[in-house]
C-alpha cells in the first residue's frame, strides 16, 4: 500500500506494544465435521444461490478447504459473468467480497482480478463512499459493514487508501455502527477484522504509519471488541445467530483485548451447532458466513500466495427435502408509514414473508405494492407504495413479527399461522 507517513521514535515504542493478534480459537474437531454437513448441503444444493451470494459461498469454500470442483467452477463463472456485465453497478462491499473470494489461495483467478483492475475499481468506489459521507451528513453510499469489507480487501490486496482517514472514520462512536439505536455486531466485527489487518501490516513492516494514527486504531479495536462482547447473550450467541460467526472471527484475532472470563467460546460454538441441527442457516450466505469460524478460520486468513487446502473432500452432499405440506395458513399483514394499512392474507404452509407481501400486493396493488433487489442475504425491500429506502437519509423498510424486528430477511423468514406481520417505514 502506498503511504507517505513515517513511524517516528515514539511510534516505534508504541509499535512494540501492538498486540500480536495471537488467536484464542475454539473449533469443531475433525471427527465431528459431519455435524457441518447441513451447511455444506445448503451451499452446494441451494437453487437460490445467485449474484453476490456466489462470492460468499466461494470465499467460504476456499477458506475452509471444501473441494467440489464442479460447484466451485460454476460459482467462479457466475462471479466473473457478473463483473463483466455489471461491474460498475456493484457496490463497494460487493466488489470487495468478490476480490476476497477470487483472490483466496493460489489459483488462476488472480489474473481476472488483475485484468479487470478490480483493486483499482475498489479504491475508486471506497473514495466515492467517503465523498458521499462528506456531502450527506456522514452517511456512506452503502453502510459501514461494506466500508469495513472495503478496507479489509484493500489491506489484504495492497490497495491504496488513507490510513488517517480510516482512523478518523472508524471511530466506534460513529452513528454508522448503529441500526435503530442498536449496535450492529456484524458491522463492528468486520471493522475489527479490517483494523486488525492494518495493525498486522504495521507489525510485519509492510506499511509505515504515524504513531497517532496507530494509537487511534488500537483504541478503536479495543472499544469495538468491548461493544461486541456487551452484546453477548446468555446462551453464548453474540448479537443474533446470524452475526455470531463474524463476531467469533473478530474475537479470535483480538484475544489480547479481553480477559478469558469475558467470553466462553465453547458455549458459543455449542449453541451454533445446535442451531445448525435445527436448520437455522437455510440460505447460502448464512451458511457461508458462519462456516469459517467453526473450523477456526477468519477473513484475515485470506492469502493469495498460500496453497489451496483440502479439508473437506466432498463427493456428494445430499440435501434433505422437507415433506410437502399443501395446507393453507392465514396471517395478518400491515404496512405502516404515517398510518397503518392492513389485510388478512392466505398463503401455503411453509411460505416466507416475501410470499405474504406478494399475495397482499395481489389483493390491493396500490396499498401493498413493493419493489425489491437481490442481495447476498436474499431479497431486500427497496420500496413500498412507491416510497423508497435511502441510505443517505438513513431510511429503510423494517420487517416485524408481533411488533418485534426480525433478524431474517423477507426471503428467509418462515411465517406461521395467525401471525401478525408488519412492514414499517423506519430510520436507523
Amino acid at each position: 500500500m502506498r503511504q507517505s507517513h513515517q513511524l517516528p521514535l515514539v511510534g516505534l515504542l508504541l509499535y512494540s506494544l501492538i498486540p500480536s493478534q495471537l488467536c484464542k480459537i475454539c473449533e469443531v474437531h475433525k471427527e465431528n465435521y459431519s455435524c457441518l454437513n447441513p451447511l455444506i448441503s445448503t451451499m452446494i444444493n441451494s437453487k437460490h444461490t445467485r449474484g453476490i451470494q456466489d462470492a460468499n459461498v466461494l470465499l467460504s469454500f476456499r477458506l475452509v478447504g471444501i473441494q467440489k470442483q464442479d460447484v466451485e467452477q460454476q460459482l467462479i463463472q457466475h462471479i466473473k459473468d457478473k463483473v463483466a456485465r455489471k461491474g460498475s453497478d456493484l457496490t463497494s462491499g460487493q466488489l470487495a467480497l468478490i476480490i476476497l473470494a477470487l483472490g483466496e489461495c493460489q489459483n488462476p483467478d488472480k489474473k481476472f482480478i488483475d485484468d479487470y483492475h478490480l483493486v483499482s475499481q475498489l479504491e475508486k468506489k471506497f473514495q466515492e463512499e467517503i465523498e458521499n459521507m462528506g456531502a450527506h451528513n456522514g452517511n456512506p453510499l452503502t453502510n459501514y459493514y461494506q466500508l469495513s469489507l472495503d478496507v479489509l480487501a484493500l489491506c489484504l490486496f495492497n490497495g491504496s487508501y488513507s490510513i488517517p482517514k480510516v482512523a478518523e472514520l472508524f471511530d466506534p462512536e460513529n452513528k454508522n455502527y448503529y441500526f435503530g439505536g442498536q449496535f450492529s455486531v456484524d458491522t463492528g466485527a468486520m471493522a475489527v477484522l479490517a483494523l486488525t489487518c492494518l495493525e498486522k501490516n504495521v507489525t510485519n513492516g509492510q506499511i509505515k504509519i504515524d504513531s497517532k494514527d496507530l494509537e487511534c486504531i488500537d483504541n478503536h479495536i479495543k472499544s469495538l471488541v468491548k461493544k461486541i462482547l456487551s452484546e453477548k447473550k446468555e446462551n453464548g450467541l453474540i448479537g443474533n445467530i446470524f452475526s455470531t460467526g463474524e463476531a467469533m472471527q473478530a474475537l479470535f484475532v483480538s484475544s489480547n483485548y479481553y480477559n478469558e472470563s469475558e467470553w466462553d467460546c465453547q458455549q458459543t460454538l455449542d449453541t451454533v451447532l445446535k442451531e445448525i441441527s435445527h436448520g437455522t442457516f437455510s440460505i447460502p450466505t448464512a451458511a457461508a458466513q458462519i462456516f469459517p469460524a467453526l473450523i477456526g478460520k477468519t477473513y484475515l486468513d485470506v492469502n493469495k500466495d498460500s496453497p489451496c487446502s483440502n479439508n473437506f473432500n466432498i463427493s456428494t452432499c445430499e440435501s434433505v427435502t422437507p415433506t410437502d405440506s399443501p395446507s393453507n395458513i392465514s396471517v395478518h399483514y400491515s404496512v405502516k408509514i404515517n398510518e397503518t394499512y392492513s389485510t388478512n392474507v392466505t398463503v401455503l404452509n411453509g411460505s416466507f414473508f416475501l410470499d405474504v407481501m406478494t399475495e397482499a400486493q395481489k389483493i390491493n396493488e396500490t396499498i401493498f405494492s413493493f419493489t425489491m433487489v437481490e442481495t447476498s442475504w436474499g431479497p431486500y425491500i427497496t420500496s413500498v407504495q412507491g416510497l423508497s429506502a435511502n441510505s443517505s437519509k438513513r431510511t429503510y423498510w423494517q420487517l416485524l413479527s408481533e411488533g418485534k424486528p426480525l433478524s431474517q430477511g423477507a426471503g428467509s423468514y418462515l411465517v406461521h399461522d395467525g401471525e401478525n406481520l408488519e412492514v414499517r417505514w423506519s430510520k436507523y
